[in-house]
C-alpha cells in the first residue's frame, strides 16, 4: 500500500472512530472535579457528570447519566426549559439561572454557564449553587476558567490537525477552516527547538498510550495562555497508530494554585511496615467494583455494602480535601500516577480515619484506576517520626537527586512497598529501574529475605525457563544435577524480572500460571512447589504495542501492572544533573585514588544542556571516562562527545571516522549490547556487526 493510500485509510479511521475515543478521553477528565459539570446532548439528555454534579443534584453519577435536564427542574420552571435550551443551541454560549429540585424535595436556585459543541452534539454546563456558602466568594473563584470550556481536537499521525471543534475555536480563536491541516506547532509560541520537542512528545504518546504536560500556548490574536494538555494515542484493532486525541484547558488560574498545593504538600512520613494496613480499591470512573478486606475495614463498610453499590468513592472524601483530590487526579492524567498524599476518609459511621493514598491510572479510555490506601492511625500513635524518617532516607541512598520527579517516584515506592502487590516499572534504558526495585524491597516486610534478579534479555531464549523454574536431574541432555530456579530462590522474598518484555510468548503462560497459583514445577519434575514471592518487573519496551502485535499476553500484562511506576528520562529532570555529576565524580575519584574537587562551569553547563539519550547510565559512564582522563583537581571531561556542535565530528573528519565515533558512542550508551545498539541505530544486528568489522570497532573501544 502506498503512502497516499495509507494516509487516506488513517484519515477515514480517524473520521469514524476519533470522536468516540475523544469523548471517552474527555469523560476521563471531566468526571472527577468537585465543580458541578454536566455533559448534555441536543435533547438535554445528560451523557456524563462530574463528582461535583452528583453532590449538587443529590444523586450518584450513574443515576444522572441518561436523565434529562427537565427531570431535575421544579414544576413551575419546566415550561421555560425548552425555550431556554433552544436559544442556547442557537447562541452557542449562555448564562442564567435554573430552579432545580433535589431527590429530597428541596428547591435550589442554581446558576449555570453553558458552552455548545465541545464535541459534536456534546455541550458543557457548569453549575453554581446560589444557596450555598460559595456565594461568599467572587465570580472568578466560583467558576474557574478551566472547567468552563475545553479545546478538543484530533491530530493525524504526523501531528496535523484533523478535526477542530467549537471549544477549540473559542479557546484558540481559529475557525475550523483555518485550523484544519495545520501542524499542532502553530498553537505554540515559536522557539528554536519546538519542532523536535513536539516530535518527542508525540513519539512518547504513541509509546506510552497517553502523555500530559503543561506550558505556554498562543492564540490567533497572539495572546499566550498557560495550557494543560492531555494527548492520547489512537490505534486500530491491530495496534497501528492512526492519530492522536487531544484535550486542552486554560490553566492560567489553576497553575499557580496547583504549584502552591505542591509546595505545601509535605513529604509523607514513613509508615512502619509491621503496623500498616494496606487497602486496595479499584474502579472505572466513580464505580467501585473491587476492594480488598483491608479497605473495607478502614472505612467500616461490609461486603454487602459493596455489592449493593452503597460504597461510593466520591462520598468517602470530606469536602476540604477536594483540592488535593483534584490535584492528584490531574497528576494521574499527566504522569500515570499521583504523588502520594495524606488526607482523611469518612467511615460509614461518620467518623474520620487519616490515610495515605496513591492512585495510578490504568487506562484512559474508558477511565480505570487503582488506589492504595494506608491507615495512618497506628503511625500517628507511635509518634517516633524523626528516627523512622532517617531510616527511610537511607533506603533511597542509591537514587540520587532532589527533583519533583524523583520525589514522586520515592513516595510511590513508600506507598506500595509495604504491600505484596506486583509492581511494573516502566522507563527508558538507564533510568534506574533496578534501583527503584531494590528500594521497594528494602522498604517492604520482606527486606530481610532474598532479593533475586533476572535479566530476561541477557539469558538465551532456550535457557530462560530453566533459569526461572529450575530443573531436575536428567530433565534434558546435559542436566547432570538438580538446579534451583530464581522463583524458588526468591521464596518469601522479592523476585525482580528486568526486561520482562523479552520473555518469549510461549513461556508467558507458565509465568502467569505461577503467579496466579503461587506454585510451579521444575523442568522434568512432577512435584508442585509452593512459593511466596513478591514480583517486581521492569521493561523499556512498549508492552501495550506488543499486546497489539500479539507478542505479549494481555492477561500477564494486567497481572504485572497492579501498580505501575514510570521512571522519568534524565532530560525530564535536568535539575538533578549537577547532583549526579558530583556524586559520580566523587564515587569514581575515590575508586581510582584521585582527588577531584572541582567541576568547571563550562563542563557543568554542557552536561546540563545535553539530552543524555542513555539517561543516568550514560551520564555515569561519561563521568567515569572523565575521571580517568583527569590529571589534576579539576574534572577534565571530553566535551566534544556531548556538545551539539560536535555531533558531526571535527571539520577534517572523514565519513568513516564520523561513522566509527557514532557507533562507539551508541555502543557505550547501550553497555555494549549489540542488539540494543542495532535497534538504536535502526539497522539489523548483522549489518551492525559488519560495520564494526569494517571500521575496526572492538570491545576495547568501549
Amino acid at each position: 500500500m502506498g503512502a497516499g493510500a495509507s494516509r487516506s485509510q488513517a484519515s477515514s479511521w480517524l473520521a469514524e472512530n476519533g470522536p468516540k475515543e475523544l469523548e471517552l478521553l474527555f469523560r476521563a477528565i471531566v468526571y472527577h472535579p468537585a465543580a458541578p459539570i454536566l455533559i448534555a446532548d441536543n435533547d438535554r439528555n445528560y451523557r456524563d457528570a462530574s463528582a461535583g454534579a452528583g453532590k449538587i443534584l443529590g444523586l450518584p453519577r450513574d443515576k444522572i447519566i441518561g436523565c434529562r435536564l427537565d427531570d431535575f427542574s421544579s414544576p413551575g420552571f419546566k415550561p421555560q426549559i425548552s425555550q431556554i435550551w433552544r436559544a442556547f443551541l442557537e447562541e452557542g454560549e449562555q448564562e442564567g439561572t435554573l430552579q432545580l429540585v433535589t431527590p429530597d424535595g428541596n428547591l435550589r436556585e442554581v446558576e449555570y454557564t453553558a458552552k455548545v459543541n465541545v464535541l459534536p452534539v456534546r455541550h458543557i454546563l457548569v453549575l453554581r449553587d446560589k444557596t450555598s456558602a460559595e456565594t461568599e466568594h467572587d465570580e472568578k473563584d466560583r467558576t474557574p476558567s478551566w472547567v468552563q470550556d475545553y479545546a478538543l481536537f484530533l491530530l493525524d499521525g504526523d501531528g496535523r490537525i484533523a478535526t477542530w471543534y467549537s471549544g477549540a475555536e473559542r479557546i484558540y480563536g481559529y475557525k475550523t477552516n483555518e485550523a484544519l491541516g495545520q501542524h499542532v506547532s502553530a498553537l505554540y509560541p515559536s522557539e528554536d527547538a519546538l519542532s523536535l520537542r513536539l516530535q518527542e512528545e508525540l513519539k512518547r504518546t504513541a509509546a506510552e498510550g497517553h502523555f500530559g504536560n503543561e506550558g505556554w500556548h498562543v492564540k490567533k490574536d497572539g495572546d499566550r495562555f498557560w495550557a494543560n494538555v492531555i494527548t492520547m494515542a489512537l490505534k486500530d484493532e491491530k495496534g497501528k497508530l492512526q492519530g492522536f486525541a487531544r484535550v486542552v484547558r486554560d490553566f492560567g488560574e489553576r497553575h499557580e494554585k496547583d504549584e502552591k498545593l505542591r509546595r505545601s504538600r509535605a513529604r509523607t512520613r514513613p509508615i512502619p511496615a509491621e503496623s500498616t494496613i494496606a487497602g486496595v480499591v479499584s474502579g472505572e470512573f466513580d464505580r467501585i467494583p473491587e476492594v480488598n478486606d483491608a479497605f473495607l475495614e478502614i472505612v467500616g463498610y461490609s461486603p454487602e455494602d459493596l455489592q449493593s453499590g452503597r460504597l461510593q468513592w466520591s462520598e468517602l472524601t470530606p469536602p476540604e480535601y477536594s483540592a488535593l483530590d483534584e490535584l492528584a487526579h490531574e497528576e494521574g492524567l499527566r504522569f500515570g500516577a499521583c504523588t502520594p498524599y495524606e488526607k482523611e476518609l469518612l467511615r460509614k459511621d461518620g467518623t474520620r480515619v487519616p490515610v495515605l493514598v496513591a492512585t495510578a491510572v490504568l487506562k484512559l479510555s474508558p477511565f480505570r484506576w487503582i488506589t492504595f490506601v494506608q491507615d495512618l492511625r497506628e503511625r500517628d500513635r507511635l509518634e517516633s517520626v524523626n528516627e523512622e524518617y532517617a531510616d527511610v532516607e537511607d533506603e533511597f541512598e542509591e537514587i540520587v537527586g532532589s527533583s519533583a520527579a524523583l520525589r514522586r517516584i520515592q513516595q510511590q515506592v513508600e506507598v506500595v512497598a509495604p504491600t505484596d502487590a506486583n509492581v511494573l516499572i516502566l522507563g527508558e534504558t538507564g533510568t534506574g529501574k533496578e534501583l527503584v526495585a531494590r528500594a521497594i524491597h528494602r522498604l517492604s516486610p520482606r527486606k530481610d529475605r532474598p532479593f533475586i534478579t533476572l535479566n530476561c534479555a541477557a539469558i538465551p531464549t532456550g535457557l530462560l525457563e530453566s533459569e526461572l523454574f529450575g530443573y531436575e536431574r536428567g530433565a534434558f541432555t546435559g542436566a547432570l544435577g538438580q538446579k534451583i530456579g530464581r522463583f524458588e530462590l526468591a521464596h518469601r522474598g522479592t523476585l525482580f524480572l528486568d526486561e520482562v518484555g523479552d520473555i518469549p510468548l510461549d513461556l508467558q503462560p507458565k509465568l502467569l500460571r505461577a503467579l496466579q497459583e503461587k506454585a510451579f514445577e521444575r523442568l522434568g519434575g512432577t512435584k508442585t512447589i509452593p512459593i511466596d514471592v513478591r514480583l517486581v518487573a521492569a521493561t523499556n519496551r512498549n508492552l501495550t504495542q506488543m499486546m497489539g502485535d500479539k507478542l505479549f499476553r494481555s492477561d500477564l500484562y494486567y497481572r504485572l501492572k497492579v501498580f505501575p511506576i514510570t521512571t522519568p528520562p534524565l532530560r525530564d529532570h535536568p535539575d538533578d544533573i549537577p547532583i549526579l555529576v558530583r556524586h559520580f565524580t566523587k564515587k569514581y575519584a575515590e575508586k581510582m585514588n584521585k582527588q577531584i574537587d572541582k567541576v568547571p562551569t563550562e563542563t557543568m553547563r554542557a552536561m546540563v544542556s545535553w539530552p543524555w539519550p542513555g539517561n543516568v547510565r550514560e551520564l555515569e559512564n561519561f563521568i567515569e571516562r572523565s575521571v580517568i582522563l583527569s590529571r589534576g583537581p579539576s574534572l577534565r571531561a571530553p566535551l566534544a562527545e556531548i556538545r551539539p556542535d560536535a555531533l558531526e565530528g571535527p571539520i577534517n573528519s572523514t565519513l568513516e571516522q564520523v561513522e566509527r565515533e557514532h557507533i562507539v558512542r551508541v555502543l557505550r550508551e547501550t553497555d555494549g549490547v549489540i542488539s540494543k545498539a542495532a535497534t538504536r541505530l535502526g539497522v539489523p544486528r548483522t549489518t551492525l556487526n559488519a560495520m564494526m568489522r569494517k571500521l575496526g570497532v572492538s570491545r576495547k573501544d568501549l
